[in-house]
């Protein structure tokens, strides 16, 4: 699963928003923050550790998570890519609406 898909689930970004906000945090403390049951956490935990977005270590028998800043990364890489792709479209029509009304204004003088 890659990171979009694994982040497509609400309770996925709730999770990550979560670990973000607290720092490291074992598995049974996620899953007391939220009202489903333990072994669907542990598969959202799963998902989200397959994706990049999560890395764990083990203390003793627990299960601590924590954010994979190389995954939030590649993320975050792809969406300022989109927005200087956007950025660049809007830059166009702008241009585009300058030039027309510069247009206007010519033929407006003329007359």
């Amino acid at each position: 699963m890659n990171a979009f898909s694994a982040l497509s689930d609400s309770t996925r970004r709730e999770i990550v928003m979560l670990i973000a906000t607290n720092g490291e945090m074992a598995a049974t403390a996620i899953a007391q923050k939220f009202s489903i049951s333990s072994p669907a956490i542990s598969q959202h935990l799963k998902l989200l550790r397959e994706a990049g977005i999560l890395q764990v270590k083990k203390q003793a028998q627990m299960r601590i998570y924590s954010i994979n800043q190389a995954g939030i990364n590649e993320v975050s890489g792809w969406i300022l890519d989109l927005k200087k792709s956007w950025a660049k479209q809007y830059d166009a029509v702008d241009n585009y609406l300058l030039d027309m009304h510069k247009a206007k204004r010519k033929k407006s003088r003329r007359t």
